[in-house]
C-alpha cells in the first residue's frame, strides 16, 4: 500500500546563507518533508522495524541542518541524500526549507527551496 510520510514545521537555527553576516549571525529555519514509502507490511504488522522510522528522518535533518552551507540547494540536496542512503526503498522524497526573514532589504517572511528525487 502506497503511503506518504510527512514530517512537517521542524524548527532549525542555523548558519546558511552566502553573505559573512547569515555566516555569523544565523537564522531561524523551517523545514517540512514529504517521503512516499511502501507502508503495507507496517500497516499490518503494527512494527517499527516494519516502518519508515520517521525519528531517523528527523536526526538525518538535524544533522545536515549543523552543517553551515552558502545556499540552500545544497542543504537539500545534503538532505536527500542522506535520506536515500539510509531508505533505499523510498519512492520519492521531497524537501523543503525555508529560511525565515532573510536579508532581502526589505519585509519579507521567508524565502523557500523546495527539492524533490
Amino acid at each position: 500500500m502506497p503511503g506518504i510520510i510527512e514530517l512537517e514545521g521542524m524548527e532549525f537555527y542555523a548558519y546558511h546563507g552566502h553573505y559573512q553576516t547569515e555566516k555569523q549571525v544565523g537564522a531561524k529555519f523551517i523545514v517540512a518533508a514529504t517521503i512516499h514509502t511502501d507502508c503495507t507490511k507496517a500497516g499490518e504488522t503494527d512494527q517499527l522495524d516494519d516502518a519508515l522510522n520517521y525519528q531517523k528522518i528527523y536526526d538525518i535533518i538535524k544533522e545536515e541542518m549543523a552543517i553551515p552551507s552558502a545556499l540552500l540547494e545544497h542543504v537539500c540536496t545534503r538532505i536527500l541524500d542522506h535520506i536515500y542512503r539510509s531508505f533505499p526503498t523510498i519512492e520519492k522524497a521531497t524537501i523543503k526549507l525555508s529560511k525565515m526573514n532573510p536579508p532581502m532589504g526589505g519585509q519579507l517572511e521567508k524565502v523557500s527551496v523546495l527539492l524533490s528525487r
